[in-house]
């Protein structure tokens, strides 16, 4: 039986029907299940249970054997000791908190046919994607709102972590998420290690030289090589390349890394790696002025950055494009303000208290066409609108996050479609 099941059960209180006890005899009564926990943490939070007549508050922890607490290495987490009830299918053994103390446990009973209920939630998508089909007002403008934040708050603890390996310091952490998403998803990764390799203050110090910034991209992106270096350019590129190594004590990384097959020229990440240089010859202080910057063609102007000439007419070194690369096209821009600049925004404003900030940030998401990939085209198939990107955050957040897991219990489409009387 998958955990999901009783994660179900419990929410929908399909177990009201049956008397509950805890595996040392005593009644138990649920006055309220709690708040289904979607991150790390017991699974419900703030219940409700009169135990053997004594009314407690507390959380609940679900597992399908109640051993599976120790494999979690529950009885040494803190966050645990708040447990009131350890609900199980079957209690194989007894489990303490990290402060020694015994945890009252339930072996939940519930209807017996669990293989329809195994059999909903194996059909809970199908099922879902009829009931969407005919009704699309399924999918609230509230529960879209909630889906919208709840994935700008992940993106901001993503940033919080970044501001903590660099010390606080945002221009840099701002650094390495541009060049993560520079890579439009692709290349994220390799573009990310090379950022975090090559620290911007160095890069700061060669703004001003296109030439030298390319060089130490290129050289630190694991792509310059004496194999790679094919012409002049390319040959003089990792000359200067070589000094700065020297100069900055620096450390490629592993050029395999980046993905290039069955790729455009004008997506290579030669060519990527050649436009953030010249973002960076051209903005001293992006961040800065991201964050202080509300309009969408001011902000789209600040991307707005031309490659030097030889990668007008090159997608790699040695080989010439088919077409002039030149600068990112409008829809690059845009998902670099979805997924860089509007997170930065309304992180930048929280730390201040800004809540005007942070609305902007939202405001810039409405702003912004709708992304176009496979989530979305999924949700525009089934007649739902996705106009702006504030619409498609949020069915990417609701797809990754409820759908993809099988979160159906925690999704207010999924409690209209999938309660117990249904």
């Amino acid at each position: 039986m998958p955990e999901l099941l009783l994660h179900y059960i419990w929410l929908r209180k399909a177990f009201m029907a049956f008397p509950q006890t805890t595996t040392d005899g005593r009644e138990v009564e649920v006055v309220d299940v709690g708040l289904h926990n979607m991150d790390a943490g017991p699974d419900f939070f703030n219940a409700k249970l009169r135990i053997g007549g004594v009314m407690w508050a507390g959380n609940v922890e679900i597992h399908v054997l109640s051993s599976d607490w120790y494999r979690h290495g529950h009885d040494t987490d803190p966050a645990y000791d708040s447990v009131v009830l350890h609900v199980v299918k079957r209690a194989d053994r007894e489990v303490y908190n990290s402060r020694g103390e015994a945890v009252v446990q339930c072996e939940l009973r519930y209807p017996e046919a669990e293989h329809q209920l195994e059999r909903l939630l194996q059909d809970r998508q199908e099922l879902c994607r009829m009931r969407l089909t005919a009704d699309p007002s399924l999918l609230t403008d509230d529960w879209k709102r909630s889906l919208l934040r709840d994935r700008m708050r992940r993106k901001t603890e993503a940033i919080d972590q970044l501001l903590e390996l660099t010390r606080n310091n945002w221009e840099e952490a701002f650094y390495i998420t541009l060049a993560h998403n520079f890579g439009f998803h692709t290349n994220g990764l390799p573009f990310e290690l090379t950022a975090r390799q090559t620290p911007l203050a160095f890069l700061l110090k060669h703004r001003n030289s296109l030439f030298q910034l390319e060089a130490m991209l290129f050289g630190q992106s694991g792509l310059l090589t004496e194999t790679a270096a094919t012409d002049d350019y390319s040959h003089r590129l990792l000359a200067e390349y070589r000094f700065l190594q020297q100069k900055f004590s620096l450390v490629p990384i592993d050029g395999s890394r980046w993905k290039m097959l069955r790729m455009r020229p004008r997506n290579f990440p030669h060519v990527r790696i050649a436009q953030f240089a010249a973002l960076l010859h051209q903005s001293e202080f992006l961040f800065s002025q991201v964050v202080q910057e509300t309009g969408l063609k001011q902000l789209r102007s600040l991307f707005d950055a031309e490659p030097s000439d030889y990668w007008q007419t090159h997608y790699r070194f040695g080989a010439q494009a088919p077409l002039s690369v030149k600068t990112l096209g409008k829809t690059a821009v845009d998902l670099l303000l979805v997924n860089t600049v509007a997170p930065y925004q309304n992180a930048w404003a929280a730390t201040r208290s800004n809540r005007a900030g942070q609305e902007g940030a939202f405001a810039l998401l409405e702003a912004i066409p709708a992304e176009r990939n496979h989530i979305t085209d999924r949700w525009r198939l089934l007649g739902l609108t996705v106009r702006t990107a504030a619409d498609s955050q949020a069915y990417i957040q609701l797809y990754e996050h409820y759908c993809l897991v099988n979160r159906c219990s925690g999704c207010d489409v999924g409690y209209q479609i999938f309660t117990v009387k249904n």
